[in-house]
């Protein structure tokens, strides 16, 4: 007869995302694991094959479900730097208000952590940051041609300084940094770039 799961194998997957985002890998032992997800080690282990697949599993939840939509719809905006402004401000709102306020973001924690030592992790994170440059990139492509930028501005070096801002703007927040000096940072920032 087949094996019949009696649990929803994507709701524990989404407890698991919650705690590794907040607490991280490493410090959330396999017991933590069983109590976030209400699986016993032996479904747990039969299903995601142990905390380490587990993890890896609930990073590309996060992934797909949070930071990729994000970066398609900025670099779908078509507004140039409004739309990274509003990024930014989005991303301090979700940082420093709300159910996950002082969370930070996974990928964040991750390059923190001893989980970024992980082939696998180090790889989806790479990506990460490739997607989220490349966002940016495009955004500010659409600035330049709507003449919102300075002339000299290089777009690709100013996406990587953007990229690196986001992941400040995690740290500082998980940090207890206040959102309007966040927001002031981004203003002040992009105010660089300007036209």
């Amino acid at each position: 007869m087949p094996d019949i799961k009696h649990f929803d194998p994507e709701l524990a997957l989404e407890r698991a995302e919650r705690l590794f985002w907040q607490h991280g890998a490493a410090e959330a032992s396999i017991q933590d694991v069983v109590a976030a997800t209400g699986l016993n080690r032996s479904s747990l282990y039969a299903t995601f094959g142990g905390k380490q697949q587990l993890y890896h599993a609930a990073l590309r939840r996060y992934l797909r479900h949070r930071a990729q939509p994000a970066f398609r719809q900025l670099a779908d905006d078509g507004r140039g730097l409004p739309a990274v402004r509003d990024f930014f401000g989005g991303l301090i709102a979700v940082r420093c208000s709300g159910e996950h306020a002082g969370w930070g973001c996974m990928v964040v924690n991750a390059h923190l952590g001893t989980e970024h030592h992980d082939p696998e992790v180090r790889a989806l994170l790479d990506d990460h940051h490739r997607q989220l440059r490349d966002a940016l990139d495009t955004a500010l492509d659409v600035a330049r041609r709507d003449g919102q930028l300075s002339p000299h501005l290089a777009t690709g070096a100013a996406a990587e300084t953007l990229a690196l801002l986001a992941y400040g703007v995690n740290l500082r927040s998980r940090n207890g940094a206040d959102a309007d000096s966040l927001l002031r940072t981004v203003t002040d920032t992009l105010a660089l770039f300007g036209a």
